[in-house]
């Protein structure tokens, strides 16, 4: 079943969806008192100020190239030398005001989306990306998955939801459904014989399945349902749906909270929904 709306494909539209999810950012941020910046998040160690912070600092590298020179203590939080260069941004600016990051924040996005609408530019131009060159539509498209993760990230901490049925949802849920046969099959170890839908009851609705048969060397392999590819079945396969709104969907694949953390119904197997609610994460 499509996603509704649907993600965007073109660069109009990933631009588009880029601009709307960083100006969220941004206006959540104009709305921050002090103590509104200080308050803690789903992210271990990050506070509001801290993921905005995080949003400039990624979006200024990928800009520019320029990496902070900054020395960052070996907080309890950082996981290797990636999640330690993550840091880096956000050591740099946590003596900083709020309202200053977010000023950072206008500039910085400002420019991106300019660089990104210059003539000449096509979703198949390489430029840098958070893993390393990238064309611009898989960056683009891991940019707005990781920026509207991070505003949802605020939107709790204020008790401010919002922006489900943006194009920054849609994007996510796309590359949620489009990774969902590894993360049933692979990572949460499915085993061949197991059909497991995923139901998204919306503000983005979809729907997303994988048939789990045997592979070569006797590994399971994930085959998508509802993707016109032609499938033949087992009478005896058992079938789990997994029924659950997007914003749970999306908390769960951002890894926010536990799987008690959030509402969910299952028709079939407990165990496998569980063991696949387990592994649905798709943020680093």
């Amino acid at each position: 079943m499509p996603l509704h709306p649907a993600a965007p494909e073109d660069l109009a539209g990933l631009v588009s969806a880029y601009q709307q999810t960083t100006q969220a950012v941004v206006d959540l941020g104009r709305s921050c008192t002090d103590a509104d910046f200080d308050l803690p998040t789903a992210c271990p160690g990050w506070t509001v100020k801290d993921q905005v912070s995080h949003v400039v600092g990624l979006e200024s590298w990928l800009h520019t190239g320029d990496v902070p020179k900054v020395e960052v203590p070996d907080y309890a939080h950082i996981r290797g030398e990636a999640g330690r260069f993550i840091e880096k941004s956000v050591e740099l600016r946590r003596r900083m005001v709020g309202q200053k990051v977010v000023d950072e924040l206008e500039t910085v996005a400002a420019r991106r989306i300019a660089a990104l609408s210059e003539p000449g530019v096509t979703l198949e131009t390489v430029v840098r990306g958070p893993w390393g060159p990238a064309p611009v539509g898989d960056s683009l498209r891991r940019r707005i998955l990781d920026i509207w993760t991070h505003e949802q990230d605020i939107r709790q901490a204020l008790g401010r939801p919002g922006n489900l049925d943006s194009g920054g949802a849609a994007v996510f849920m796309d590359l949620l459904f489009a990774a969902l046969p590894r993360l049933v099959a692979k990572e949460a170890g499915i085993e061949p014989g197991n059909v497991v839908i995923i139901d998204s009851t919306g503000p983005v609705m979809g729907r997303a399945g994988v048939w789990v048969e045997p592979g070569e060397e006797g590994k399971a392999r994930g085959i998508p349902l509802f993707s016109g590819i032609a499938h033949d079945g087992d009478p005896h396969d058992v079938f789990t749906t997994i029924t659950l709104s997007t914003d749970c969907l999306t908390r769960r694949a951002a890894g926010r909270g536990g799987i008690d953390d959030i509402h969910f119904t299952v028709h079939g197997d407990e165990a496998v929904a569980r063991r696949v609610l387990e592994h649905l994460v798709i943020v680093p």
